[in-house]
């Protein structure tokens, strides 16, 4: 057995339920011999050859397997992805597999540097109908295959492992005969000892090189092994353990492309062909999204992203990934998880408080940094930057009762033009809570707006009407109308500005103790203005700009803090709409 790490758990259960019973199963049988293993100490460098099995191996997982036109609707999108090699189907099993394989080639379908894949059983008469099925076609790969694990061979076919490496090696001399009555096509030959993860690995290599021996690769002939964990059945380590004892001893290997096809069960199939290239493999079958028989094949998108998100070119396009998805799920008819990497719905989206701040925080820096980031991506919770396959900044952050401060100031900033100073995040972020818990759901943009606005900018029972300052002996002295419930009062006060004077005139008149404790200002942009009410210019002053401002106050109100929001197109009187907003924030408390 190979050496490979064991662990036990110190204490045992035993389950409730006796028909849970782990003791009909074995440890993985099937690991070479293989202590000098030597992928562990690579890395992957450039991408694999890649082969789309979806037309094949996915179709026949569906319920509803695809119709001819659904069939070439993903044709198209696999050449516009850019695969150079697609299975096709298996024409021998059907009529319409036989009429779409034959549609790609008399209706010129197939571009030049794609060749069209198609697999068959090691049986004379389905490999004469696929050749059939094939005729006229410039390049072809044809795949045949037989099992060759011990539970196939004792269990299904009552054979011995001669007799079964006998059906493979016909198999290949009848691919011989077959294509050379079709010499107009440029033929590739491809075997699969089918379940070959389940196979003794030396008896696999043992029945790959007959089979190398009736093609005769180091002759010109192009041949392709394919090594499928048809079930996977082990860890990813394992299978590059026997990926790499096979690359070594098979008598041809230099002369022939080493593939892989991994399936999902143990749910390490994509691990398992990152591992299984970094052990010799140069090429990748699987399919988009991952669909296949039981949990599925080697999902390509992922891989090819992965590739992606290291440097990698994975010679693969999915800049349009949201189209590409489309076209794969109504294909399929099979729904996309929201969670899927790269493709889910939410996978560029921060619930958590904590990551949202730290989303915002990076793309700040970043902006802020732009000569200093060499236009590499490294952002916080966002392996890859989301533009690079479609997507938007207006899928990265959302909001519920889980979500922080970061996240509510994000969408507030990016939508609205609202910088909020940490202090108002903190203070927001209560009232976006509050507000998510309440209604129990994910909150949306317009109505985190909506609760921002309600907060702070439409306090109906305070209003600033009028007012003026003037200076004199170095102190402001201010005089305004402010309009308070039903009444409207004088405010006369006196400090070294508009809005201590301000300040110090409301406190006086309320009789309570009033104190700036933060201030914070900016200009929003008029195209961010548009969407927000409570924006209005204000005749009373002369200090006005072209943009609108927003100011952020701070108070402490008789010991208690409060935080305030005014806006206007004058600086002055957007601080002191925003202390008054403050303030109104006292009586709101009172009323609560």
């Amino acid at each position: 057995m190979s050496q490979h790490t064991s662990t036990t758990n110190a204490t045992k259960v035993t389950p409730k339920n006796a028909a849970f019973d782990y003791k009909k199963y074995r440890p993985f049988a099937f690991a070479p011999m293989l202590s000098d293993r030597t992928w562990p100490s690579k890395t992957i460098e450039k991408a694999p050859i890649w082969a789309s099995v979806d037309l094949r191996d996915g179709n026949q997982a569906l319920i509803d397997p695809m119709t001819i036109e659904q069939k070439m609707r993903f044709f198209k999108t696999l050449v516009d992805v850019g695969f150079k090699e697609i299975e096709i189907g298996f024409p021998s099993a059907a009529q319409v597999e036989f009429d779409f394989t034959r549609k790609l080639i008399e209706e010129n379908h197939v571009p030049d540097d794609v060749t069209l894949q198609v697999l068959v059983q090691a049986r004379e008469h389905l490999i004469a109908r696929t050749f059939e099925s094939l005729k006229g076609a410039r390049r072809a790969i044809v795949h045949v295959y037989n099992s060759t694990s011990r539970v196939q061979r004792e269990k299904v076919y009552g054979k011995d492992k001669a007799e079964i490496k006998e059906i493979a090696v016909a198999g290949a001399k009848l691919l011989n005969e077959y294509a050379a009555k079709y010499p107009e096509t440029e033929w590739v030959f491809q075997y699969s000892p089918e379940s070959f993860s389940q196979t003794e690995t030396e008896y696999a290599v043992e029945v790959c090189d007959a089979v190398c021996a009736v093609w005769q690769p180091e002759q010109g002939r192009e041949v392709i092994i394919n090594l499928p964990a048809t079930v996977e059945a082990s860890m990813p380590n394992i299978f590059a353990d026997q990926v790499e004892y096979f690359c070594r001893h098979l008598k041809a290997r230099k002369h022939i492309t080493v593939s892989l096809h991994t399936h999902n069960d143990r749910g390490c199939a994509i691990a398992a062909a990152e591992l299984g290239v970094l052990a010799g493999a140069d090429r990748i079958e699987g399919t988009l999204l991952g669909n296949g028989e039981r949990t599925g094949n080697m999902d390509i998108v992922v891989m090819a992203m992965n590739l992606f998100s290291q440097g990698i070119d994975p010679n693969l396009d999915f800049s349009n990934m949201s189209e590409i998805v489309q076209v794969v799920s109504e294909s399929n008819n099979l729904p996309v998880h929201p969670r899927h990497p790269y493709v889910g719905e939410l996978v560029f989206t921060a619930f958590s408080g904590s990551h949202q701040d730290a989303i915002k925080k990076s793309l700040d820096y970043n902006e802020k940094h732009k000569d200093q980031t060499e236009n590499v991506w490294d952002v916080a919770y966002l392996p890859i930057d989301p533009a690079h396959i479609g997507r938007s900044y207006q899928d990265v952050v959302r909001i519920n009762s889980q979500s922080g401060k970061g996240g509510v100031a994000y969408i507030l900033q990016r939508n609205y033009g609202f910088n909020l100073p940490r202090w108002m995040q903190i203070d927001f972020s209560r009232v976006v809570q509050n507000q998510a818990e309440k209604v129990a759901r994910e909150l949306q943009n317009d109505e985190i707006l909506q609760a921002f606005e309600d907060a702070y900018l439409q306090q109906s029972r305070f209003e600033l009407l009028d007012y003026s300052v003037s200076n004199k002996g170095g102190a402001a002295n201010f005089t305004g109308q402010v309009a308070m419930d039903s009444d409207t009062v004088t405010i006369e006060g006196k400090g070294n500005g508009p809005l201590s004077s301000f300040i110090d005139g409301l406190a006086q008149h309320t009789g309570k103790s009033l104190h700036i404790i933060n201030y914070a200002e900016h200009a929003i942009n008029p195209l961010h203005s548009q969407n927000v009410t409570g924006l209005s210019d204000d005749a009373s002053s002369d200090n006005k700009t072209d943009a609108n401002a927003a100011a952020y106050i701070q108070l402490n109100v008789d010991g208690e803090i409060y935080s305030g929001i005014g806006t206007c197109s004058s600086t002055v009187s957007a601080m002191l709409k925003g202390a008054l907003s403050a303030f109104a924030q006292t009586t709101a408390k009172i009323a609560a």
